[in-house]
């Protein structure tokens, strides 16, 4: 036998061994686990020694990060008679993870197709699906502030309210149900007249909030069964207003049925986009939605810890790092401890 034909032969065994070894021996190759991204919104000092930081939480591949505990950050500074960031204990600096219900406000934007097509032919799945949403964002949010406000379209140049942003879901609901088929006088769809003047409603929300000094963002959910007929608008120009909107607002759209354009859909729902092929999947699109509305809203963190430094210390470096489920971030940060001194240290 040939030396070449022993040596296949040899390799074949080898493999052959090594595919026949116990599962303790098996080499599973993982992809590597995403990055966190530390992204701060806020951040102020306030005697006698408190530092509170406002950040959001997102992997690498830009998916936010819910559900983050205390436990899940470490604190480290840098003085200026520091070589290197030192680890801060809890015995040195108090710290808390906490409810940034009053500091934070998540307002959610519920725009629906109310066009001819979806008033003859899904309107009361539309109802249920839309009731749906509101209950699970409702229940499952935990750390911010929420508020839902409902717009419907159809063909005319308008943006319909049916009910402004508020967080009582009984009235949110009452309004759903007070839905009927007389409300619409327009059987077109202006669908992309609707995403500019929606990207419009949510820029004048943050900068409302922010002028009371509430740190916030906004999402807008479009609901539609069809493609934009009106051709008001033309949808380039719907395409610019969620491509330029502000960082703090996220686009989601529901497709329901086969006369979607996917391709729309998805430039004007551009965080997350899902399509229903019948009104008996639209529920379960409409939950789909809402699980990624909770993750975005609750990947906002108020961090606040009352630091060792004191008066006259300067400025300082302030490290937070972040691990959760093999996943690893850090963010570089500085403070001035100008007028710190002594005393009671309180965290919200």
């Amino acid at each position: 036998m040939k030396l070449s034909k022993v040596l296949l032969l040899m390799s074949v065994v080898v493999v052959l061994f090594q595919s026949c070894k116990g599962d303790d021996d098996v080499i599973i190759n993982t992809p590597p686990a995403d990055k966190l991204v530390i992204t701060i919104q806020e951040q102020y000092e306030t005697p006698p020694s408190r530092v509170s930081v406002f950040f959001k939480v997102d992997t690498d591949k830009g998916n936010p990060v819910a559900g983050l505990t205390q436990d899940d950050f470490t604190i480290l500074e840098k003085g200026r008679n520091d070589d290197a960031p030192l680890l801060i204990s809890a015995d040195e600096a108090e710290r808390a993870i906490n409810d940034n219900q009053q500091l934070f406000r998540y307002n959610t934007i519920l725009l629906l197709d109310l066009s001819g097509s979806v008033v003859n032919n899904s309107l009361e799945q539309t109802k249920e699906a839309a009731n749906t949403f509101i209950d699970d964002i409702m229940a499952n949010n935990t750390n911010s502030s929420t508020n839902i406000g409902v717009w419907w379209f159809d063909g005319a140049d308008a943006l319909h309210q049916l009910i402004n942003f508020t967080d009582d879901a009984t009235a949110l609901h009452n309004a759903i149900d007070g839905i009927n088929p007389g409300l619409s006088n327009d059987n077109s769809t202006d669908l992309f007249g609707a995403i500019i003047k929606a990207s419009a409603l949510a820029e004048t929300k943050l900068i409302e909030n922010q002028l009371q000094g509430i740190l916030t963002a906004v999402s807008i959910i479009c609901f539609t069964d069809g493609t934009d007929q009106a051709a008001r608008y033309a949808k380039e120009d719907a395409y610019t207003a969620v491509d330029n909107a502000s960082e703090g607002i996220n686009f989601y759209s529901i497709g329901l049925g086969s006369e979607i354009d996917a391709t729309v859909l998805n430039k004007i729902g551009k965080n997350s986009s899902v399509f229903a092929d019948d009104t008996a999947a639209l529920k379960d699109k409409f939950l789909e939605i809402s699980g990624l509305i909770y993750d975005e809203a609750n990947s906002y963190y108020l961090f606040e810890y009352c630091t060792p430094k004191r008066d006259g210390s300067g400025e300082s470096e302030l490290h937070i790092r972040v691990e959760n489920d093999n996943r690893e971030g850090e963010k570089i940060t500085t403070f001035d401890a100008t007028g710190f001194f002594e005393g009671v240290c309180q965290l919200f």
